[in-house]
Protein backbone atom coordinates (compact mmCIF):
# COMPACT_ATOMS: atom_id res chain seq x y z
CA UNK A 1 0.00 0.00 0.00
CA UNK A 2 1.20 3.49 -0.81
CA UNK A 3 0.32 6.77 0.90
CA UNK A 4 -0.42 10.00 -0.93
CA UNK A 5 -1.60 12.51 1.71
CA UNK A 6 -1.09 11.66 5.40
CA UNK A 7 -0.01 8.62 7.41
CA UNK A 8 -0.39 7.76 11.09
CA UNK A 9 2.54 7.09 13.39
CA UNK A 10 1.39 3.49 13.83
CA UNK A 11 1.34 2.77 10.10
CA UNK A 12 4.71 4.42 9.60
CA UNK A 13 6.23 2.37 12.41
CA UNK A 14 5.02 -0.85 10.80
CA UNK A 15 7.04 0.08 7.72
CA UNK A 16 10.05 1.58 9.45
CA UNK A 17 12.38 -1.16 8.19
CA UNK A 18 11.14 -1.03 4.61
CA UNK A 19 14.14 -0.03 2.50
CA UNK A 20 11.86 1.44 -0.15
CA UNK A 21 10.57 4.01 2.36
CA UNK A 22 12.40 7.29 2.88
CA UNK A 23 11.71 9.53 5.87
CA UNK A 24 12.60 13.21 5.91
CA UNK A 25 12.80 15.47 8.93
CA UNK A 26 11.56 18.92 7.92
CA UNK A 27 11.70 20.63 11.29
CA UNK A 28 12.39 24.35 10.98
CA UNK A 29 11.96 27.66 12.76
CA UNK A 30 11.55 30.97 10.94
CA UNK A 31 13.06 32.78 13.94
CA UNK A 32 15.99 30.36 14.30
CA UNK A 33 16.93 28.66 11.01
CA UNK A 34 19.40 26.28 12.69
CA UNK A 35 16.92 24.98 15.24
CA UNK A 36 15.55 22.19 13.06
CA UNK A 37 18.92 20.61 12.41
CA UNK A 38 19.86 20.93 16.07
CA UNK A 39 16.72 19.01 17.04
CA UNK A 40 17.44 16.43 14.34
CA UNK A 41 20.92 15.80 15.72
CA UNK A 42 19.50 15.39 19.22
CA UNK A 43 16.95 12.76 18.13
CA UNK A 44 14.97 11.84 15.04
CA UNK A 45 12.86 9.05 13.60
CA UNK A 46 14.79 5.92 12.62
CA UNK A 47 16.38 6.17 9.14
CA UNK A 48 15.28 9.82 8.81
CA UNK A 49 17.35 12.30 6.83
CA UNK A 50 17.31 16.03 7.50
CA UNK A 51 16.21 18.58 4.92
CA UNK A 52 16.73 22.29 5.38
CA UNK A 53 13.87 24.61 4.50
CA UNK A 54 16.10 27.46 3.35
CA UNK A 55 18.79 25.43 1.58
CA UNK A 56 16.94 22.37 0.25
CA UNK A 57 13.26 23.25 -0.06
CA UNK A 58 13.77 26.76 -1.43
CA UNK A 59 16.15 28.67 -3.64
CA UNK A 60 18.05 31.88 -2.92
CA UNK A 61 16.05 35.02 -2.26
CA UNK A 62 16.28 37.82 -4.81
CA UNK A 63 15.15 41.45 -4.51
CA UNK A 64 11.83 40.56 -6.15
CA UNK A 65 11.01 37.19 -4.62
CA UNK A 66 9.40 36.17 -1.37
CA UNK A 67 11.29 34.52 1.48
CA UNK A 68 11.17 31.00 0.07
CA UNK A 69 11.25 30.86 -3.74
CA UNK A 70 10.71 27.41 -5.22
CA UNK A 71 13.92 25.41 -5.59
CA UNK A 72 15.39 24.84 -9.02
CA UNK A 73 13.70 21.57 -10.03
CA UNK A 74 16.85 20.01 -11.46
CA UNK A 75 18.83 20.85 -8.33
CA UNK A 76 16.09 19.41 -6.13
CA UNK A 77 15.93 16.24 -8.25
CA UNK A 78 19.68 15.80 -7.79
CA UNK A 79 19.24 16.17 -4.03
CA UNK A 80 16.47 13.57 -3.98
CA UNK A 81 18.80 11.21 -5.82
CA UNK A 82 21.61 11.90 -3.34
CA UNK A 83 19.20 11.10 -0.49
CA UNK A 84 18.46 7.74 -2.11
CA UNK A 85 15.01 8.42 -3.54
CA UNK A 86 13.84 6.65 -6.69
CA UNK A 87 10.54 6.79 -8.55
CA UNK A 88 9.32 3.67 -6.74
CA UNK A 89 10.07 5.12 -3.27
CA UNK A 90 7.49 5.91 -0.63
CA UNK A 91 8.45 9.27 0.85
CA UNK A 92 7.32 10.38 4.32
CA UNK A 93 7.84 13.93 5.62
CA UNK A 94 7.47 15.11 9.20
CA UNK A 95 8.09 18.08 11.47
CA UNK A 96 7.09 19.19 14.96
CA UNK A 97 4.33 21.61 13.90
CA UNK A 98 1.66 19.17 12.67
CA UNK A 99 2.85 19.37 9.08
CA UNK A 100 3.31 23.14 8.77
CA UNK A 101 6.74 22.64 7.17
CA UNK A 102 6.53 19.00 6.07
CA UNK A 103 3.68 19.91 3.72
CA UNK A 104 6.12 22.01 1.68
CA UNK A 105 8.22 18.95 0.86
CA UNK A 106 5.04 16.96 0.20
CA UNK A 107 4.00 19.59 -2.35
CA UNK A 108 7.45 19.72 -3.97
CA UNK A 109 7.37 15.96 -4.61
CA UNK A 110 3.89 16.28 -6.14
CA UNK A 111 5.23 19.18 -8.22
CA UNK A 112 7.86 16.84 -9.66
CA UNK A 113 5.24 14.18 -10.42
CA UNK A 114 5.92 11.84 -7.48
CA UNK A 115 2.59 10.78 -5.99
CA UNK A 116 3.81 8.38 -3.29
CA UNK A 117 4.54 10.99 -0.65
CA UNK A 118 2.75 11.60 2.65
CA UNK A 119 3.02 13.73 5.78
CA UNK A 120 3.23 12.11 9.21
CA UNK A 121 -0.06 13.09 10.83
CA UNK A 122 0.70 14.90 14.08
CA UNK A 123 4.42 14.86 13.34
CA UNK A 124 7.10 13.75 15.77
CA UNK A 125 4.86 14.68 18.70
CA UNK A 126 2.44 11.84 17.91
CA UNK A 127 5.39 9.52 17.38
CA UNK A 128 6.71 10.41 20.84
CA UNK A 129 3.30 10.10 22.47
CA UNK A 130 3.31 6.44 21.45
CA UNK A 131 6.83 5.90 22.83
CA UNK A 132 8.10 4.85 19.44
CA UNK A 133 11.88 4.71 18.96
CA UNK A 134 14.15 7.58 18.04
CA UNK A 135 17.80 7.57 17.08
CA UNK A 136 20.75 9.92 16.71
CA UNK A 137 22.62 8.07 13.98
CA UNK A 138 22.45 9.38 10.43
CA UNK A 139 22.22 6.57 7.92
CA UNK A 140 23.80 6.82 4.50
CA UNK A 141 21.52 5.59 1.75
CA UNK A 142 22.53 4.30 -1.65
CA UNK A 143 22.09 6.96 -4.32
CA UNK A 144 18.68 6.84 -5.94
CA UNK A 145 17.54 7.16 -9.52
CA UNK A 146 14.68 9.61 -9.10
CA UNK A 147 13.59 11.43 -12.24
CA UNK A 148 10.80 13.92 -12.50
CA UNK A 149 9.37 16.85 -14.40
CA UNK A 150 8.22 20.02 -12.67
CA UNK A 151 4.60 20.90 -13.38
CA UNK A 152 4.34 24.62 -13.99
CA UNK A 153 0.55 24.30 -13.82
CA UNK A 154 0.69 23.62 -10.08
CA UNK A 155 1.69 27.13 -9.08
CA UNK A 156 1.10 30.71 -10.16
CA UNK A 157 3.07 33.93 -10.28
CA UNK A 158 2.17 37.26 -8.79
CA UNK A 159 1.10 38.84 -12.09
CA UNK A 160 -1.41 36.04 -12.61
CA UNK A 161 -2.84 36.53 -9.13
CA UNK A 162 -3.28 40.24 -9.71
CA UNK A 163 -4.90 39.71 -13.09
CA UNK A 164 -7.30 37.00 -11.97
CA UNK A 165 -8.33 38.88 -8.85
CA UNK A 166 -9.25 41.84 -11.03
CA UNK A 167 -11.36 39.54 -13.18
CA UNK A 168 -12.87 37.83 -10.08
CA UNK A 169 -11.78 34.46 -11.43
CA UNK A 170 -10.00 33.03 -8.37
CA UNK A 171 -10.70 32.16 -4.76
CA UNK A 172 -7.46 33.17 -3.05
CA UNK A 173 -7.01 31.75 0.45
CA UNK A 174 -4.37 32.87 2.96
CA UNK A 175 -2.97 30.29 5.42
CA UNK A 176 -1.41 32.80 7.83
CA UNK A 177 -2.93 33.49 11.24
CA UNK A 178 -6.00 35.71 11.37
CA UNK A 179 -3.94 38.27 13.27
CA UNK A 180 -1.42 38.57 10.45
CA UNK A 181 -4.19 38.62 7.86
CA UNK A 182 -6.12 41.44 9.55
CA UNK A 183 -2.94 43.35 10.55
CA UNK A 184 -3.76 43.03 14.26
CA UNK A 185 -0.30 41.47 14.31
CA UNK A 186 1.72 44.35 12.89
CA UNK A 187 5.18 43.00 13.74
CA UNK A 188 5.59 39.62 12.03
CA UNK A 189 5.43 40.90 8.46
CA UNK A 190 7.34 43.96 7.21
CA UNK A 191 4.02 45.21 5.85
CA UNK A 192 0.95 44.01 7.76
CA UNK A 193 -2.33 43.08 6.10
CA UNK A 194 -3.40 40.91 3.20
CA UNK A 195 -3.97 40.81 -0.54
CA UNK A 196 -7.27 42.57 -1.32
CA UNK A 197 -9.82 39.92 -2.21
CA UNK A 198 -8.06 37.12 -0.34
CA UNK A 199 -9.87 35.07 2.31
CA UNK A 200 -8.45 34.05 5.68
CA UNK A 201 -8.02 30.26 5.97
CA UNK A 202 -5.44 29.72 8.76
CA UNK A 203 -3.72 26.38 8.31
CA UNK A 204 -4.06 25.68 12.04
CA UNK A 205 -7.80 25.24 11.54
CA UNK A 206 -7.10 22.10 9.52
CA UNK A 207 -6.13 20.44 12.80
CA UNK A 208 -7.89 18.99 15.79
CA UNK A 209 -7.05 19.93 19.37
CA UNK A 210 -4.79 16.88 19.36
CA UNK A 211 -2.70 18.33 16.52
CA UNK A 212 -3.79 15.87 13.83
CA UNK A 213 -5.74 16.57 10.67
CA UNK A 214 -9.49 16.83 10.96
CA UNK A 215 -11.55 14.10 9.36
CA UNK A 216 -12.14 13.97 5.63
CA UNK A 217 -15.73 15.16 6.09
CA UNK A 218 -14.73 18.02 8.38
CA UNK A 219 -12.07 19.22 5.97
CA UNK A 220 -14.47 18.89 3.06
CA UNK A 221 -16.98 21.07 4.89
CA UNK A 222 -14.25 23.66 5.46
CA UNK A 223 -13.13 23.94 1.84
CA UNK A 224 -15.86 22.61 -0.45
CA UNK A 225 -17.58 25.97 -0.95
CA UNK A 226 -14.41 27.27 -2.60
CA UNK A 227 -15.14 24.89 -5.48
CA UNK A 228 -18.82 25.77 -5.83
CA UNK A 229 -18.23 28.19 -8.70
CA UNK A 230 -16.60 26.20 -11.49
CA UNK A 231 -15.53 29.44 -13.14
CA UNK A 232 -13.21 30.22 -10.23
CA UNK A 233 -10.02 28.35 -9.45
CA UNK A 234 -8.67 27.94 -5.93
CA UNK A 235 -5.23 29.32 -5.13
CA UNK A 236 -3.46 29.02 -1.78
CA UNK A 237 -0.98 31.53 -0.32
CA UNK A 238 0.62 32.37 3.03
CA UNK A 239 3.70 34.30 4.08
CA UNK A 240 6.21 32.66 1.74
CA UNK A 241 4.63 29.58 0.16
CA UNK A 242 5.19 27.20 3.09
CA UNK A 243 2.04 26.85 5.21
CA UNK A 244 -0.02 27.46 2.07
CA UNK A 245 0.94 23.88 1.22
CA UNK A 246 -0.75 22.72 4.44
CA UNK A 247 -4.06 23.98 3.05
CA UNK A 248 -3.33 22.26 -0.26
CA UNK A 249 -2.68 19.02 1.61
CA UNK A 250 -5.83 19.42 3.69
CA UNK A 251 -7.92 19.83 0.57
CA UNK A 252 -6.47 16.62 -0.85
CA UNK A 253 -7.17 14.82 2.44
CA UNK A 254 -10.75 16.03 1.98
CA UNK A 255 -10.84 14.45 -1.46
CA UNK A 256 -11.03 17.80 -3.23
CA UNK A 257 -9.00 18.69 -6.34
CA UNK A 258 -5.45 19.93 -5.92
CA UNK A 259 -5.57 23.72 -5.84
CA UNK A 260 -2.66 25.84 -7.03
CA UNK A 261 0.06 27.49 -4.99
CA UNK A 262 0.89 31.17 -5.14
CA UNK A 263 4.52 30.44 -4.44
CA UNK A 264 5.73 33.99 -3.71
CA UNK A 265 2.85 34.72 -1.34
CA UNK A 266 2.68 37.75 0.97
CA UNK A 267 6.44 38.27 1.31
CA UNK A 268 6.66 38.64 -2.47
CA UNK A 269 3.46 40.70 -2.82
CA UNK A 270 4.75 43.43 -0.53
CA UNK A 271 8.10 43.74 -2.34
CA UNK A 272 6.39 45.99 -4.90
CA UNK A 273 4.98 49.07 -3.19
CA UNK A 274 2.44 49.66 -5.96
CA UNK A 275 0.55 46.48 -5.08
CA UNK A 276 -2.52 47.19 -2.94
CA UNK A 277 -2.77 46.08 0.67
CA UNK A 278 -5.92 45.50 2.73
CA UNK A 279 -6.34 45.35 6.50
CA UNK A 280 -9.12 44.05 8.66
CA UNK A 281 -11.43 41.16 7.83
CA UNK A 282 -11.82 40.00 4.24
Amino acid sequence: MTYHTIISAEKLYKNINNRDWFIFDCRFSLSNPTEGETKFNQAHLPTAQFVNMDKDLASAITPKTGRHPLPDPEVFIQKLQSWGVSNSSQVICYDDLSGAFAARMWWLLKWLGHDDVAVLDGGIDKWNERDLPLETDVQTRTEGTFSGQASHNMWVKVDYVQQQLTLSKINLIDARTKERFTADDSKTDPVPGHVPGAMSYPFSENLSKQGVFLSKSELSERFVNLYADEQKEVISMCGSGITACHNLLAMRVAGLPMARLYAGSWSEWIKEKSRPVAIGES
